[in-house]
Formats: structure tokens, C-alpha cells, sequence
């Protein structure tokens, strides 16, 4: 997870302002920072909580995006920031949700 996010090559999502044009019984909201992918540029990325290390992340189809809003940028104890976007996604996409972790030793008895 932590070489995947290393990327962090921003995604420039353009923000829409129709929210209130939106059908919200035909869309769901997903927020956090999203990321270019690393090699299919009709999808994006979004990475639920960027600063933490059990951290999420969704991939979504860019055609099933239907409005974005932009949120308060959020930063870390080092000072470092991420944006953060809303994206209103239509109900019934197929999106991929991911948890990666890292394999480690268990002990036994």
C-alpha cells in the first residue's frame, strides 16, 4: 500500500457545481483523495483516509462519476496536505473497494 500510494500523482477531477441538479436516488457519495491509476486512465482512485497506514481504497469507472465537489484539503503532522473531493457515483457501477495489507509472521504456540 505504502509503494501504491508513493505514487500520489494527483488526479485532476473537475469540480461541478450542480449538486443541486444531482438525482440523489440514482447516486451514492464516496469521499476521499484521489489518485490518478497507475495505467488505465479511464478509472480513478480514491483512497479513502491518505495519512493512515490500514487505509482503503476505491476504483471507480470515470464514465460513473457523475459530479464532483471538492473538499477541504486535509494534512498530517508533517505538514504535508492531500486534497480531498466528494464524487456522486451512479448507483449500480461496478466499482472495486481494496484493503491491502502487509503479510507478516504469526506466532505460534
Amino acid at each position: 500500500m505504502i509503494n501504491f500510494l508513493g505514487l500520489k500523482e494527483k488526479f485532476e477531477i473537475q469540480t461541478y457545481n450542480n449538486i443541486k441538479n444531482l438525482n440523489k436516488d440514482i447516486h451514492i457519495p464516496f469521499s476521499g483523495s484521489p489518485r490518478k491509476h497507475p495505467y488505465d486512465k479511464s478509472r480513478v482512485i480514491l483512497v479513502a483516509d491518505p495519512f493512515t497506514d490500514n487505509t482503503f481504497y476505491y476504483e471507480f469507472r470515470v464514465g460513473d462519476i457523475a459530479c464532483a465537489e471538492e473538499l477541504s484539503s486535509i494534512t498530517n503532522l508533517k505538514g504535508e496536505s492531500t486534497p480531498m473531493v466528494r464524487i456522486w457515483v451512479k448507483k449500480q457501477s461496478v466499482a472495486i473497494q481494496c484493503t491491502p495489507f502487509i503479510v507478516d509472521t504469526i506466532k505460534h504456540d
